[in-house]
């Protein structure tokens, strides 16, 4: 059967007079790998449990393909899923682990063990099917529980933290098998993570929730690049952040008078007001620094001065005071070197107006 489109309308949970989900409006198009992007009690895992029939909102509804998901029979549903806790059988083996969906299909042991086989294949655990899961590495777990939830041939794939506490070289590869499963399948597939980072390589749709609302859902070049809010542009990685207040604005261009004193560009959404106070938010990776005098980087340079330099591998984090004593982080690549920086020294900094953002101080 083909891929489903799964549609969230007013979706609303509350737990003991607190609002768990507040009216959710989300659209999963079809084939589609869409990920829930939030800190810990963002909501997550109670709209996971919705999706998978564990537990039922007050309110809202939940459409697969147009049909209420409520009304359909389980046994119909054919969803791959990983849960938060899941359940694993330590004494069996990973191929056996992996089998466990099938029962109940009328598939007899060996044909439930060779369709496990292959979906250890999928996810490149093809030699270790006979190894007993308490004797497996993390990383082998959560594989294991993937090709677990792909096993079936699902319609719909519901991941919850498919991958908590793997170190980061286990992760990148774990992200990739996910995205590859997802691509094989043909499946619509959402998946819920508390680092958005992790998302941006393979999903199609980013879905970012906060304290049980949705902030912003799109494409991750869209949520990365052109936050919605202050908080999903923090939520995406390390940031900037300076008060000011604004001077005006020229089509998508805002002018700021930052409160450390020196005037300003960054790109300002459609609702953002002419005046008022402001906050401009811009990614370390997205200030160019040298050192120099601001006079001959060019127009829009900043002075500023170097106060530490940390090395972190492919890249050099400085930090930076600019006007009266603002600090200002950037991320200088580890190719181009440190060649003429030197803490106390002068330097300067420019960005690009459009890769800084501007939002209204919630205290405005």
């Amino acid at each position: 059967m083909p891929a489903p489109k799964l549609e969230l309308r007013q979706l609303s949970l509350r737990h003991h007079g607190r609002a768990v989900l507040d009216s959710i409006d989300l659209t999963v198009p079809e084939g589609s790998l869409t990920a829930l992007a939030g800190a810990p009690g963002s909501g997550k895992t109670a709209l996971m449990r919705i999706l998978a029939g564990f537990e039922h909102a007050q309110e809202g509804s939940v459409l697969l393909d147009g049909a209420p998901l409520g009304r359909m029979q389980s046994r119909k549903r054919n969803f791959g899923i990983i849960a938060q806790p899941d359940r694993l059988f330590p004494y069996l083996t990973l191929a056996e682990n992996v089998a466990l969906p099938l029962r109940g299909r009328g598939l007899g042991g060996a044909a439930r063990l060779a369709l496990a086989r292959e979906a250890l294949d999928l996810v490149q655990l093809e030699a270790s099917g006979d190894t007993r899961t308490y004797e497996a590495g993390l990383a082998d777990t959560q594989r294991m529980l993937l090709a677990r939830a792909a096993v079936c041939s699902p319609r719909l794939m519901l991941l919850d933290e498919p991958f908590p506490g793997t170190d980061e070289s286990s992760r990148v590869s774990l992200i990739a098998a996910l995205g590859r499963v997802h691509q094989l399948l043909g499946a619509t597939t959402v998946f819920a993570t508390r680092n958005l980072r992790d998302a941006l390589p393979i999903a199609d749709q980013i879905a970012v929730l906060r304290t049980g609302k949705l902030d912003q859902s799109g494409p991750p070049e869209t949520v990365f690049n052109r936050p919605a809010t202050e908080f999903v542009a923090s939520f995406c990685g390390e940031t900037n952040r300076l008060r000011g207040s604004l001077r005006g604005r020229e089509y998508d261009i805002a002018t700021i008078q930052l409160a450390c004193g020196p005037l300003v560009e960054a790109y300002a959404t459609e609702d953002l007001p002419a005046q008022g106070d402001c906050v401009l938010v811009i990614r370390p990776e997205y200030v160019a620094v040298a050192p120099v005098p601001a006079a001959e980087m060019g127009d829009g340079a900043l002075d500023a001065t170097l106060i530490e330099t940390q090395f972190w591998g492919d890249s050099y984090r400085l930090r930076l005071l600019i006007g009266s004593g603002a600090e200002l982080v950037v991320r200088r690549s580890a190719v181009a070197g440190l060649r003429g920086f030197a803490p106390g020294r002068p330097c300067a900094v420019a960005w690009q107006s459009h890769n800084a953002m501007v939002f209204a101080s919630p205290h405005s």
